[in-house]
């Protein structure tokens, strides 16, 4: 009977995906961010795809060819059987559904599922007998059938399993990374059903050539997504944390990652700051899940911690590096130098550089803001910050603070020119060579 029954779910499998190959059935993608975008259009080379955003002025951008995050050139969106709406009632054409929408947290740090169920909703009120929904937000395990479906069961009027069935499959995205796109990074999947698995991965199959990974059950997927950026970021609270106690002995914590490091097994993670809405965010939602369960988690949470404080550090750290060179924190100009989460990209959300700016600006810093690649307008419309186009001079002191490819190519000479008297660097990413400082001269770093 078993037997039988595996047959069947592969002959329907088989059906269901020759009906998407053959473009008689169309697959949605709900959210053309940095996920949906580059996932939607990989699609498009072999499916009917319907890419759906919300905005409108987005959605005329990319039917321009134009990407609103920067991240893919105009050719990419070249020779794609795709069709941008910002209209809902444009899902119902589909019935493989995928929503790539982000899944933020609010200010006191809890989850905010707004754009998750929102979306949740829109696919609902599309849904049609026999439609698949698939989840690619990161969230905590249970979510997906736990809060989505009961949404769109009620938009639907549909019954889960009997009439529609869901799955769920982490986005991997990395902003900015050319090499490792969304095609060559391994793709786990999960469904609500066999049947659903086989679809769901045969679908994904077809685009991503770094392979297929079916997990167990769908909270499986959930959590394995939710605890990658958690692990990261519990590591690197750990060398955040042994940055905080080796300055406070006079080590260079950069040294010892690197004598360290000679061991075959060492994990090579390095302090920093901690941004963007991955590492920093992800983390949140299984404290959440964990907490309404009963169970405080300690290690998670200290990781958090360590590394939200990590911005109010390098500010005090800085201020006491100007009263020691005898120059007053409210007569002194500093200049940061990029504002973006990670290099090479424009991605401002969560920049914990914004956090190091305000709290130099309690301490009445006069901080000037440049990044080629943030938006002035953006800056100013989600934190209220001004940029400067063009860096200036006699500059008290100079953090680097995000490692785009331009800042990596600046010399000690180049800083000694923007510098009022000796130069104070405050370099977040050890990029610059201390051996070349001058008498006078000091690199700070984590």
């Amino acid at each position: 009977m078993s037997t039988l029954n595996g047959t069947t779910t592969q002959i329907n499998a088989q059906r269901e995906l020759n009906a998407y190959r053959s473009k008689e059935k169309s697959i949605s993608v709900v959210g053309l961010g940095y996920v949906g975008l580059p996932l939607a259009l990989e699609l498009a080379k072999k499916f009917r795809v319907i890419g759906f955003d919300i905005s409108a002025p987005r959605v005329e951008m990319m039917r321009n060819g134009q990407d609103p995050s920067e991240e893919l050139e105009a050719s990419a969106f070249d020779d794609k059987d795709i069709t941008f709406s910002s209209d809902p009632v444009d899902l119902a054409k589909a019935s493989f559904h995928i929503v790539a929408v982000p899944t933020p947290v609010d200010e006191s740090r809890t989850p905010n599922l707004r754009p998750l169920l929102g979306a949740s909703r829109s696919v609902g009120k599309a849904l049609s007998a026999g439609d698949i929904v698939v989840f690619e937000s990161t969230v905590y395990p249970g979510c997906t059938e736990e809060d989505c479906v009961p949404l769109l069961e009620e938009e639907s009027g549909l019954t889960y399993l009997e009439d529609f069935t869901v799955g769920y499959s982490p986005e991997r995205i990395n902003p900015g990374d050319k090499e490792h796109t969304v095609d060559k990074i391994l793709k786990i999947v999960s469904g609500s059903d066999p049947e659903t698995l086989k679809v769901v991965s045969g679908i994904y199959g077809d685009i991503i050539t770094a392979g297929i990974y079916e997990a167990a059950s769908i909270k499986v997927a959930e959590a394995a997504k939710v605890i990658e950026n958690s692990q990261r970021d519990v590591n690197i609270s750990f060398v955040n944390e042994l940055s905080i106690i080796f300055r406070q002995m006079g080590i260079d914590t950069q040294d010892v990652l690197e004598a360290a490091g000679t061991k075959w097994n060492f994990l090579p993670f390095r302090p920093g700051l901690v941004g963007g809405h991955c590492i920093s965010v992800d983390p949140y939602y299984l404290l959440h899940k964990s907490v309404k369960m009963g169970y405080d988690p300690l290690v998670i949470a200290s990781g958090r911690r360590i590394n939200d404080r990590m911005p109010a550090f390098i500010a005090k750290e800085l201020v006491q590096a100007l009263l020691k060179a005898n120059k007053n924190p409210k007569q002194a100009k500093v200049l940061v130098l990029g504002v973006t989460f990670k290099e090479n990209v424009a991605d401002i959300r969560n920049s914990k550089v914004v956090d190091v700016v305000r709290e130099l600006m309690d301490f009445g810093v006069n901080v000037q803001l440049h990044d080629p690649y943030a938006s002035p307008n953006e800056i100013a419309h989600e934190y209220g910050l001004t940029m400067v186009e063009e860096v200036g001079k006699q500059y008290d002191a100079i953090v680097v603070a995000v490692s785009h490819d331009k800042f990596k190519s600046f010399t000690l000479d180049k800083f000694r020119e923007l510098s009022r008297d000796n130069l104070l660097l405050f370099d977040l990413k050890g990029l610059y060579d201390r051996a070349e400082l001058q008498d006078g001269e000091e690199i700070w770093r984590l």
